[in-house]
């Protein structure tokens, strides 16, 4: 069986420290699976002009391998063109791009960088998955160095529409290094349309007999896989110690209140200010709801080299004093704001003990807050998932109660629907999705794309394999 060779920005831990995310914990299951190399970023800056040691590390039959990056590096490639300019058009939020030539450059450099370090790593029946937005070109590169193995690439995040995408300087040089790829993954149907759509409109690509896209000179398979998580681990999570701690505390705090809980790092994808305005005008609109509804919004700070975050993490503070001096009493406070991140064991207490779980980003790829709060639920008497129209998730989960976050008006009485919903209702909805969240799990994801990339490079395997 081909090794499996897996490249993303950060690498994750090869064991579950109860913080590590459920994508990293599902690569890890398939590295072990098949035996495999986990290649990316140490998390480190180097000297100027130096890239320090590969660090390699084994466990079993899985081995990482990091290196470091400059400090040139770093705010070009990371801080500069991947997250001012890819991660707000990827978002749709052209207004806060920065098309700046330079960082594109060092964009360029560290995709370059890294394939160098990577080749003398690779055997030739090696198969290599290539993660998210960090390394488009990363496959070109390889491919410039003489590398003929299966080369996958999966997107985390969305894929805009054409009429976005084409607002970004040289977006036919990066669909052209997208297309160096075997095969591209993507997290819904929606994004995958948007990414033919590109191919077909701007760079005359034609459809083949086998769904392939012949573009470039070249031929690419495309298609939606849609990640998940490891269900039956979370379910369990509120067991734990961690998990029966949180719960514990929660309801002891809560008494007879409802809870709304949202889990999300700081960012402006997330709707974060939206959803503190929808849970305001809830309070107005209802106000039967006060002393009886509480929320809990649990984000912790990311990025905070990008102003943008940094002005969201000022809002969300001058949001919440403004609605609890408002609104609280003496015995009741409506929105509790924690600024720091917990381990997912405790986070699945915090989930089980919550009666609506509040996922509305403005976009996003899929958002897997969404199921791991449904696996935490008490199956006889489960919360409600309130979910954005613009989370990859609302693909799959349409017994959620589906909201456009941009209407705070349709926000709040969608939390009010939630809130008042009967057991029965919520036994029902619960059922159907947690089916889904069950059955595309993290592991069925990987195993899905993988074996479709192996598929794919099949005559190519088997001769490689016998050379």
């Amino acid at each position: 069986m081909s090794r499996i060779v897996v490249v993303s920005n950060r690498v994750g831990p090869l064991s579950d420290t109860g913080r590590a995310g459920g994508l990293a914990v599902a690569l890890v299951d398939v590295l072990r699976e098949r035996g495999g190399l986990w290649f990316g970023w140490s998390g480190q800056i180097s000297e100027e002009g130096t890239y320090g040691p590969l660090r390699l590390h084994e466990e079993g039959n899985v081995s990482t391998a990091t290196i470091d990056v400059t400090q040139a590096d770093y705010d070009e490639f990371y801080a500069g063109f991947a997250n001012r300019a890819l991660w707000p058009t990827l978002h749709y939020r052209l207004d806060l791009t920065d098309f700046d030539k330079r960082l594109e450059q060092g964009y360029r450099r560290v995709n370059e960088r890294f394939a160098q370090r990577l080749v003398p790593l690779l055997r030739p029946d090696d198969i290599v998955w290539v993660h998210d937005y960090h390394f488009f070109f990363l496959g070109e590169e390889l491919r410039n160095a003489g590398i003929t193995n299966p080369i996958g690439f999966f997107l985390h995040i969305p894929f805009p529409v054409p009429e976005v995408l084409t607002a970004l300087p040289n977006h036919r040089r990066l669909a052209e290094a997208m297309s160096n790829y075997d095969l591209l993954g993507f997290q819904t149907s929606g994004h995958l349309h948007a990414f033919e759509r590109y191919l077909f409109e701007e760079a005359d690509g034609t459809r083949n007999d086998d769904h392939s896209i012949s573009v470039f000179g070249r031929t690419v398979m495309a298609d939606a896989y849609p990640i998940g998580i490891d269900a039956n681990a979370f379910s369990n999570f509120h067991q734990s110690t961690e998990g029966a701690d949180n719960y514990s505390l929660m309801r002891r705090e809560l008494d007879t209140q409802k809870q709304i809980v949202g889990v999300d790092r700081i960012d402006y994808s997330k709707g974060l200010p939206e959803r503190f305005e929808a849970f305001e005008r809830l309070l107005e609109m209802y106000p039967e709801h006060k002393g009886e509804v509480t929320m809990l919004q649990i984000a912790p700070p990311s990025r905070s080299e990008v102003r943008a975050y940094l002005e969201i993490q000022r809002q969300l503070e001058g949001l919440s004093g403004r609605i609890n001096g408002r609104f609280s009493d003496l015995d009741w406070t409506p929105i509790h704001l924690i600024s720091r991140s917990f381990p997912r064991r405790s986070l699945a207490g915090i989930y089980r003990a919550s009666a609506v779980g509040l996922v509305t980003p403005l976009r996003d790829g899929m958002n897997l807050v969404a199921k791991e709060y449904v696996a935490a639920q008490d199956p006889s008497d489960p919360g409600v998932l309130v979910l954005s129209r613009f989370a990859g998730a609302a693909e799959e989960m349409r017994e959620a109660i589906i909201v456009n976050p941009y209407s705070i008006d349709e926000l709040a009485e969608g939390l009010r629907q939630a809130i008042q919903m009967t057991r029965d209702e919520r036994i029902d909805r619960w059922n159907a999705l947690n089916e889904k969240v069950t059955t595309n799990t993290a592991s069925a994801w990987s195993r899905r794309f993988l074996d479709d990339l192996t598929s794919i490079n099949s005559p190519l395997l088997a001769e490689t394999s016998r050379a």
